[in-house]
Order: C-alpha cells, then structure tokens, then sequence
C-alpha cells in the first residue's frame, strides 16, 4: 500500500473526495492497525457551501480545517458522535471531506471490541452490517475523538493509502442531513462506491 501525501489533498475538494472512494483508512495504535475501505464520503467547500462548518470563517472549532490540508478534523456533534472529516486544498480554504462509511478490512475484532465491547463472534449480523456504515460509527470503531483533531494525515496514527483496488465505480448524489443549508442541500457532493 502507498500512503497519500500532502500533495493528493492539496486539490480541489470534489476531486480528492471522489479519488478518497475505494482507498483504504488506517488507524494505528496501542501496537495495532485497524484497516478499512473507504465507501462513502461528503464534500465540503467553505466559501460557497451553507453547509459547511466554514461557511462564517474561520473559528476556534474549525481552525483545523484552515490550515494545511491532509490533517484530521473531527468534531463532536448531537452531544453523543464524533466525525472524522480530511482536511483539502490550500490553507486558508476552510475546505474539507467528511469520511461517512468504511468496510472493515482487516483487525476486525478490535472494531467490533472497540464498537461494542464484544468479540466478533459474539455480535449479530445485523451489529457485524452496522459496525462502521455512519461517520460516528466508524469513529467509535476507530477509537477516533477529539484527541485525533489536528492529526497528520502523513504520519502513521491515521491515515490512508492507495492498495490498488479499482473494481468499482463512483456515484455522487445529493448529501445527508442538512435541510438548513438552502442551495446547497441540493448539490451533488456526497460520493459512494458501486463495486462491480
């Protein structure tokens, strides 16, 4: 695998969100690696989007989200659920992609520990389809919180690399809860992956 450098996330934010669908999310700690696919994300671009957490400028929150792209931002959102968003283009852009679903790949049994304080041979299929297809879901099978807020994409807490895989195809649509955002609820910036 080929980890993404600074350069992939320094492009235009709709590009880097479609090329994030298929790659593969890491997350490593306490001498492990949790590794899982990428298949749903949702673009978000400051200056134009009423959506965005950057819309207003530049805060205290989201300052991450101002500065150099290919770091962490995660917030905390409904008093209950972290997001894990990258940070994209230039700084000072406020630009950005919320990862919202993952396939697990490999050290499964830590995320389904991590998700529900179970092995994996003691949850459902029903839990085992619900382990990570939500951004805080995937946030708590990640042990990803505010602490990781500011983490380098580039280094080897978190990040995520390029395996090769292409047996799919993206779709964008339109993205999810934010009625409140006039126009810009209806455009197409959410992209997910059609295998094939």
């Amino acid at each position: 695998m080929v980890k993404l450098t600074r350069r992939f996330y320094n492009r235009d934010t709709l590009t880097v969100a479609k090329e994030l669908i298929g790659k593969v999310l890491v997350r490593e700690y306490d001498g492990n690696a949790i590794s899982s696919r990428i298949t749903e994300v949702e673009a978000y671009i400051g200056a134009i989007d009423k959506a965005s957490h950057c819309y207003k400028g530049k805060t205290e929150r989201t300052k991450v989200m101002f500065g150099e792209p290919g770091y962490a931002y995660v917030y905390f959102i409904y008093g209950m659920y972290y997001c894990f968003n990258v940070v994209t283009e230039s700084e000072g852009c406020g630009s950005g992609v919320l990862i919202r679903s993952i396939e697990p790949l490999e050290n499964i049994e830590m995320m389904s520990i991590n998700r529900y304080g179970k092995p994996l041979k003691e949850i459902t299929k029903q839990q085992f389809k619900n382990i990570s297809n939500g951004p805080g879901k995937l946030c708590n099978a990640l042990k990803i919180t505010k602490s990781e807020n500011g983490l380098d994409l580039t280094k080897n807490e978190l990040y995520i690399s390029d395996d090769g895989f292409k047996d799919y195809i993206v779709e964008n649509s339109k993205r999810i809860n934010i009625d409140y955002a006039e126009e810009a609820k209806d455009f197409l910036w959410r992209f997910t992956i059609k295998k094939l």
